[in-house]
C-alpha cells in the first residue's frame, strides 16, 4: 500500500503543491495555445495587438509558475534527515505526478473480444491492478516503496503483453507531468507509463539517500548505495527508452541527473572517510586532499553539464548553482588540507623522506617554476610560501562559493548551507592569519592545481528487477507465451468425442496448453471439427490451460467410456501489423527532443520512398488538424511553428513501436 495521500507530512505537502502547480501550468499552456492559434488565424490588427498582449501575460504567468516549481525542486530541507547535522544538503528528485487511469472498460472489452471469456470474472484482477497503480502515486520513502513501484513496473510487462496489441490502441490514456517543467504528456502507449514508473523508482532512491543519517557510518553507506542505485535506474531508463517524450526523461537530462547522483555518492564517500575525524598527519592529509579534490572535480563536471543545451533551459537554476558552490567549496578544502601539510609538518630526522617526496609529487600535475618536491620538504621558507599560496587559493574559492550562494535566492534561504560555507571560510582565514605575513609582497607563487584521486570508485548499480517476485494478475487467462495480445484465436468451440476401443485418433504435444498432434483425418474427433494444431483449453468443463501433456491425458483417461467433452481453440493468421507510433496531445508547442527525433526519422523515410499524406491520429480538441507535436512544453516564441508544420507529417505519429523509446 502507498502512503496516506491526506497525511500532512512535509513531503506530501510538497507533492500536493506540485500537483496544483501542474494543473495551473496546464491551464496556462492551453490559454497560450488558443492565443497562438488566434494570432495565426486573424488579420485584424486590433485583434492581433490584443492577442499579443494576452500572450505576454500568459508567458509571464508560465515563467512565474516555472520558478515556483523550481522552488519545490530545491526544497531539499524537507527530504534531509531530521537529526541535527552540519553537512551541505543533498538534492533529491521529486516524483512525477500522474492522473488516475480507469482500466475497467478497456480491459473487460478486450477480455471478451480477444480471449472470448466472461470479463465479469476478472473484475477483481482489474481492481487489484488499479489499486496498485493508485498506491504507486504515494509510495513510502523506504525499501517497501521501492518494491511496490518495481512490482507495478513488472506487472506492466504482463499487462502490455496481455492487453496491448501492436496493431491498435486500447483507448487507455496515460497522463504524466514533467518533473521540471510541469507540462503534461498524454499517450495511449504503455511505454510512457513504464518509463515514468522507472523515473519515480530512481527519484524515490534519491529521497531515501537524502534521508539517511550522515552522522553515522551505516547511514552514509546506505546513502552511497541509494544514490548508486538511483543512478543505475535512470541509466537503465536512458538506455531502454531512448525517445522519451518529456524533457525530464530525455537522454541529455538523464545523463546530467546520473552525473549529479554519482557526485552526491562521491560526496558521501568523502564524508564517510572523514567521519571518525581527520588526523593532522602527513600521509592522512595527503589522502584526504586527493579525496576531497575528487569531489570538487565531479561537481565541476556536473555544473558544466547542467549549463549545456538543451538541459540548461529546464534544469532548476538553483541546482546548477549548488553544483558550482560544492565544486568551489571542496576545491577550497583540498587547498586547505595541502596547506596544512606544508605549514604544520616540517621534515623531522625520523621521517621517511623518500615516501614524503613521492606522496607530495603525486599531488601535483606540475610543480611551480623553480620548485621541486624534495627542495620544498627541506626548505622551510619554500614550504611556508607554497603553503600560504594554497591558503590564499582556499580563501578565494570559499569567497566564490559564498558569493554564488548569496546571488541565488533559493540557496540563500538554506541556513545550514550558509553555516557550512561560512565556517570553512573562517577556518581558512584563521589559518592564513597564523602564518608570518612580512614576506607576502615577495611571495609570488601561484598555487598549482591538485590531482584528484580516490580509492573508492563510485559506480552505477544496475536495477535488479529479478529480486522482486511478481505474480501475473491475469494468470487465469493462460500461459503468456500463447495467450497474449499478439496472438489471435478463434472462440473456444466444443468438441464431443465418442472414442472406440480406447483410441482417440490423435496425440498431444507441447507444454501448457497442450496441442493436438498427428490427428487421424478419418477418426471421430476429426469428423466433429477437431483440427491439427488446435489447443485444448478445457476437458469436462475443467480449465486446463496450465496443464501439461500428462495431466491432460490423465483427465481424458478418467472419462472412461463416456463421451469426451472438451473445448479447443485454433490459431488465426495475424493481420499485417500496422505502424504504431504513439500519438500525444499537442497544442502546437516548440520542438521537443522526441519531436526532433521523429522528424529525423521522417527525413530518412522520405529519402527512400514517398509516403501518401494521412491525417494525424490524434489532435487536441480539433478535427483533421494538420500538425501534431510530440508533447507539450514550456513557452517559446510563436515563430517556429510553421517549421514544425513542414517537418512533421502524420506518418511520424504512426511508426514502429520500438522506435518511440
Amino acid at each position: 500500500q502507498g502512503c496516506n495521500p491526506l497525511a500532512e507530512t512535509g513531503r506530501s505537502k510538497l507533492q500536493n503543491q506540485r500537483a496544483i502547480l501542474n494543473q495551473q501550468i496546464l491551464r496556462a499552456v492551453r490559454m497560450r495555445a488558443g492565443a497562438e492559434n488566434l494570432l495565426r488565424a486573424t488579420t485584424n490588427n486590433k485583434v492581433r495587438e490584443q492577442v499579443l498582449l494576452e500572450l505576454s501575460f500568459v508567458n509571464s504567468d508560465l515563467q512565474i509558475l516555472k520558478e515556483e516549481l523550481e522552488g519545490l525542486n530545491i526544497s531539499v530541507e524537507v527530504y534531509q534527515n531530521t537529526a541535527e547535522t552540519f553537512s551541505i544538503p543533498l538534492v533529491p528528485l521529486g516524483l512525477k505526478e500522474t492522473k488516475e487511469v480507469d482500466f475497467t472498460l478497456p480491459l473487460k472489452d478486450f477480455i471478451l473480444e480477444h480471449y472470448s471469456e466472461d470479463s465479469s470474472e476478472y473484475e477483481d484482477e482489474i481492481a487489484d491492478l488499479m489499486d496498485l497503480r493508485q498506491a504507486c502515486r504515494t509510495p513510502s520513502r523506504d525499501e517497501a516503496g521501492i518494491e511496490m513501484l518495481t512490482s507495478y513496473f513488472l506487472q506492466l510487462g504482463y499487462v502490455e503483453n496481455r492487453f496491448f496489441p501492436p496493431t491498435r490502441h486500447m483507448g487507455v490514456l496515460f497522463t504524466w507531468y514533467d518533473s521540471f517543467t510541469g507540462v503534461p504528456v498524454c499517450q495511449q502507449n504503455l511505454l510512457l507509463e513504464k518509463a515514468s514508473i522507472l523515473f519515480n523508482i530512481g527519484a524515490l532512491y534519491t529521497q531515501i539517500g537524502t534521508r539517511c543519517n550522515r552522522q553515522t557510518q551505516a547511514g552514509l553507506e546506505h546513502a552511497v548505495d541509494a544514490f548508486q542505485r538511483a543512478a543505475g535506474v535512470l541509466s537503465y531508463l536512458k538506455e531502454t527508452f531512448t525517445h522519451t517524450p518529456s524533457y525530464d526523461m530525455s537522454p541529455a537530462m538523464l545523463n546530467v541527473l546520473v552525473k549529479m547522483l554519482l557526485a552526491q555518492a562521491q560526496e558521501c564517500v568523502f564524508e564517510q572517510i572523514g567521519l571518525p575525524g581527520i588526523r593532522n598527519e602527513f600521509f592522512t592529509l595527503v589522502k584526504m586532499t586527493q579525496e576531497v579534490a575528487k569531489v570538487g572535480e565531479v561537481y565541476m563536471l556536473v555544473n558544466t553539464a547542467m549549463n549545456q543545451e538543451p538541459v540548461k533551459e529546464n534544469i532548476p537554476y538553483s541546482w546548477s548553482k549548488l553544483a558550482q558552490i560544492k565544486s568551489d567549496h571542496y576545491k577550497a578544502l583540498a587547498h586547505y588540507f595541502i596547506a596544512t601539510i606544508l605549514c604544520d609538518h616540517e621534515l623531522q630526522a625520523g621521517d621517511d623522506k623518500d615516501q614524503q617526496e613521492k606522496a607530495l609529487s603525486q599531488l601535483y600535475d606540475r610543480m611551480p617554476e623553480g620548485l621541486m618536491p624534495l627542495s620544498i620538504l627541506n626548505d622551510k621558507v619554500q614550504r611556508k610560501q607554497l603553503g600560504k599560496a594554497h591558503l590564499r587559493q582556499a580563501v578565494v574559492c570559499h569567497e566564490e562559493a559564498l558569493r554564488v550562494c548569496g546571488l541565488c535566492k533559493k540557496l540563500r534561504n538554506i541556513d545550514v548551507l550558509q553555516e557550512v560555507l561560512t565556517a570553512a571560510h573562517k577556518r581558512s582565514l584563521l589559518k592564513y592569519s597564523q602564518q608570518e605575513t612580512e614576506d607576502d609582497f615577495l611571495s609570488l607563487i601561484q598555487a598549482p592545481d591538485i590531482i584528484a584521486k580516490t580509492e573508492h570508485k563510485i559506480e552505477i548499480i544496475a536495477p535488479q528487477f529479478s529480486k522482486v517476485k511478481v505474480k501475473d494478475f491475469f494468470y487465469r487467462l493462460g500461459p503468456l507465451a500463447v495467450f497474449s495480445a499478439k496472438q489471435r484465436w478463434t472462440a473456444p468451440r466444443p468438441i464431443c468425442i465418442h472414442h472406440e476401443a480406447g483410441e482417440l485418433g490423435f496425440s498431444l504435444k507441447g507444454g501448457s496448453p497442450v496441442q493436438i498432434y498427428c490427428l487421424d483425418p478419418v477418426c471421430s474427433a476429426a469428423s466433429v471439427g477437431l483440427k491439427e494444431g488446435d489447443y485444448i483449453v478445457s476437458v469436462g468443463g475443467v480449465d486446463c490451460k496450465w496443464l501439461g501433456v500428462n495431466e491432460v491425458l490423465e483427465k481424458l483417461k478418467s472419462m472412461g467410456e463416456q463421451p469426451i467433452e472438451m473445448e479447443v481453440i485454433s490459431c488465426q493468421d495475424t493481420a499485417a501489423s500496422m505502424h504504431n507510433k504513439s500519438a500525444t496531445y499537442s497544442v502546437g508547442m516548440q520542438k521537443t527532443y522526441s519531436l526532433i527525433c521523429l522528424a529525423m526519422e521522417e527525413d530518412k523515410i522520405d529519402q527512400t520512398k514517398k509516403t501518401p499524406l494521412k491525417l494525424p491520429f490524434l489532435s487536441w480538441g480539433t478535427k483533421n488538424r494538420q500538425k501534431a507535436a510530440s508533447t507539450l512544453c514550456l513557452p517559446s516564441a510563436v515563430a517556429g511553428s510553421s517549421h514544425i508544420k513542414k517537418k512533421l507529417s502524420p506518418l511520424t505519429l504512426l511508426n514502429s513501436e520500438s522506435s518511440l523509446y
